[in-house]
């Protein structure tokens, strides 16, 4: 096989999509545990998982953060330490978003009926779940989404067909052409075959 150089190379994802993806991971995430919480205090057979608009702002800033702290404790303390801090930083990160928007009648939780809660806006009964929550975030979520990249251009890697890969009005033969002008030949990897 004979590696082709390719001009348009892949680039990370920006900081405004990485903050979108943690987003969505932590509404999720919120949830699912609200729904199995639901489940395993009351039995309900229905699952319902609430949460609020305010989390997807939460998580995506919170994540992003924990996101730059791994980055730059990945090599200098080892995984169960960094997951306290995150634990840690995830109770500062709590405490001081549902203190402002409790100002504003907005905090969407309240840990009052907690044995061990502070102000009703963090409660030590979660510490558990936080941690084992940090630990997915930074082996599975963070990890992950610093690997993903972004490829310029109508061919997507994927797609056969010209109205799947964005040609346009130049047809197949065009986007062949282009691909063939790339090196990529047949193959969107950027190998092509030895002759």
């Amino acid at each position: 096989m004979v590696m082709m150089e390719n001009p348009e190379v892949p680039v990370p994802l920006t900081a405004l999509s990485r903050w979108y993806l943690y987003a969505i991971h932590g509404y999720f995430c919120e949830v699912m545990f609200t729904a199995a919480w639901e489940f395993v205090v009351n039995c309900n057979w229905k699952f319902p998982g609430v949460t609020s608009v305010w989390a997807l702002f939460i998580y995506g800033t919170c994540i992003l953060i924990v996101e730059q702290m791994y980055l730059k404790l990945r090599g200098r303390c080892p995984v169960l330490l960094r997951c306290i801090i995150y634990t840690l930083w995830t109770y500062l990160w709590e405490f001081g978003t549902g203190l402002l928007l409790r100002q504003f009648n907005a905090c969407p939780w309240d840990y009052s009926e907690f044995r061990y809660n502070f102000m009703g806006l963090i409660t030590a009964e979660y510490a558990v779940p936080w941690f084992c929550a940090s630990f997915i975030v930074e082996r599975l979520v963070i990890r992950k989404t610093l690997r993903l990249r972004f490829h310029e251009g109508p061919e997507d890697g994927w797609s056969k067909h010209q109205s799947d890969a964005g040609g346009g009005r130049e047809g197949a033969a065009g986007v062949r052409r282009r691909e063939r002008s790339r090196g990529m030949g047949n193959n969107a990897n950027g190998y092509l075959k030895g002759e």
